[in-house]
């Protein structure tokens, strides 16, 4: 209510109690004014009814929702199931205007506000995740690899002659499929073995520029976050290169905003050479329903070129959903869960290595890759289909996410086939199982993980005959790791003791 209706109130009841009232709604008005002036992600999050009577706000702006408003367009925000209109908050029309998505929609000032927050908000956690010296963002509704796409077809327009992009290998279909969609010939740069990681071949990237020429190259098209024992491209380095020979690179960082050394690596390659456009997933970094990503860059101009090459107006639930996910964690909130992300992971990392042990495997050693580990399956690798039968066993013990790679696999996408499919690599030396540590990722989850794992590599090596290679596990498994409690100074030996079954 607005001044003068709380005023009204008094006449029915208590005044002093109707005071209380208009100061408890003050406080709300408070944290929404702050958030239009700044443009910044909250500190701390606001509470459900906050969030509520933001959005309420905003949907009494959009024309659907006016009183006694007549609609005789073609596109008017009608809704019929309230079920719908509830799950959207009566925001309906969407983001944008027919001919570019960041345009601002007269039937929806509403919803245009929200868009613009959304945007400014997320430039600002960007910024908090390491990429400080990033310009311009924005949400679009399509995943990761439609943005991709929707980058290399902005490019084309500055280079008309190009048909090549140059892609250091990465097995994730779409990666490639949003190259072949966009109309360019993906040129596969294969990877290095350095140990068990795999690594970018600059030389080979160089010599491909240089066979190619540099004007009929769109641009060259990098990946942070990866599977291990593939590791994040050499960022720095082939943004040097792009600098060198004036060639655009658009970076797939998918779910690699809740690592700071992937964020890391995109700033410093930004700094040192040429960045034009990263790509990151919504669902990946900020646990919301699958559907949107965010394109950035460090210029501006050009990023608003990318939104405008984006046909029609779009679905505003991404932005939505995003918005409200950042509203209730804030920004303490958002770096709590990135450190527990990192926590977790050494605690993952040393759970696997005890278990990979016990069975004559090893941990890989991937120290670069900051999310995704992998553990050799190679004992396996003489028995036909167990390697496969593992996935099948985790996946039917509702271990999900974790994947498991045989080697000599061929795939053939859009034409090109790949072979040694899903390790990033023609030959790598064993087959292995990944898991991950990402955001969201708890305790529980890694104790679940490593006795359901335990159990079906037993369960394997029963049915192959093939017991020798396990090691009698002792009653109990310790995992000590020194932690810094937050930020006093000294370090505490925190024991966690499982027990094996």
């Amino acid at each position: 209510m607005n001044g003068e209706n709380f005023c009204l109130s008094e006449k029915i009841v208590s005044s002093s109690y109707v005071r209380q009232g208009s100061q408890a709604r003050r406080g709300h008005e408070q944290l929404i004014r702050v958030l239009l002036e700044q443009g910044k992600c909250p500190e701390e999050g606001w509470s459900e009814a906050t969030i509520e009577l933001f959005l309420n706000e905003l949907a009494v702006m959009d024309s659907n929702n006016f009183l006694g408003n007549c609609g005789v367009g073609e596109r008017e925000g009608r809704v019929a199931s309230s079920l719908v209109a509830k799950r959207h908050y009566r925001l309906i029309h969407g983001i944008g205007r027919s001919g570019d998505i960041a345009a601002i929609q007269p039937k929806a000032a509403g919803s245009s506000l929200l868009n613009k927050l959304t945007n400014s908000v997320v430039l600002d956690i960007l910024k908090l995740a390491g990429v400080r010296s990033a310009a311009s963002c924005f949400v679009v509704p399509m995943a990761t690899g439609m943005s991709l796409t929707l980058c290399f077809l902005t490019l084309r327009h500055r280079r008309p002659g190009a048909r090549y992009i140059i892609w250091p290998r990465i097995d994730q279909k779409s990666c490639f499929k949003s190259m072949v969609t966009a109309g360019f010939e993906p040129v596969v740069i294969e990877n290095v073995l350095e140990g068990d990681e795999l690594r970018t071949n600059l030389e080979a990237v160089q010599r491909k520029i240089d066979e190619l020429g540099a004007e009929n190259i769109l641009c060259l098209h990098s990946t942070t976050s990866c599977f291990a024992p593939r590791i994040p491209d050499r960022l720095e380095e082939l943004a040097v290169i792009c600098a060198k020979h004036n060639i655009p690179h658009v970076v797939n960082n998918a779910y690699g905003i809740q690592s700071s050394k992937c964020m890391h690596l995109i700033q410093q390659g930004a700094r040192v050479g040429r960045i034009d456009a990263f790509v990151q997933s919504l669902d990946k970094n900020f646990m919301v329903p699958v559907g949107g990503a965010i394109i950035a860059g460090f210029d501006e101009d050009f990023v608003e070129e990318i939104s405008k090459m984006y046909p029609g107006r779009a679905s505003a639930s991404p932005s939505l959903d995003v918005l409200i996910t950042l509203l209730t964690l804030g920004a303490s909130g958002y770096r709590k869960l990135l450190s527990e992300r990192k926590e977790l992971f050494c605690h993952l990392s040393q759970e696997l290595s005890a278990l990979a042990q016990q069975y004559g495997e090893r941990l890989l050693h991937t120290p670069h890759n900051p999310i995704s580990l992998a553990m050799s399956l190679s004992s396996l690798q003489t028995h036909g289909g167990a390697i496969t039968q593992l996935g099948s066993m985790l996946f039917t013990r509702q271990v999900s996410g974790a994947r498991v790679v045989q080697m000599g696999v061929e795939q053939t996408i859009s034409g090109h086939t790949f072979r040694g499919f899903m390790s990033h690599s023609e030959s790598y030396p064993y087959p292995y199982l990944n898991a991950a540590s990402a955001i969201g990722i708890t305790c529980d989850d890694v104790a679940l993980c490593i006795k359901r794992l335990d159990k079906c590599l037993k369960s394997l090596r029963r049915e192959t005959g093939d017991s020798e290679h396990v090691t009698d596990p002792a009653p109990l498994t310790e995992v000590r790791a020194k932690r810094n409690l937050n930020g006093l100074g000294y370090l505490m030996e925190l024991r966690i003791v499982f027990f094996c079954s």
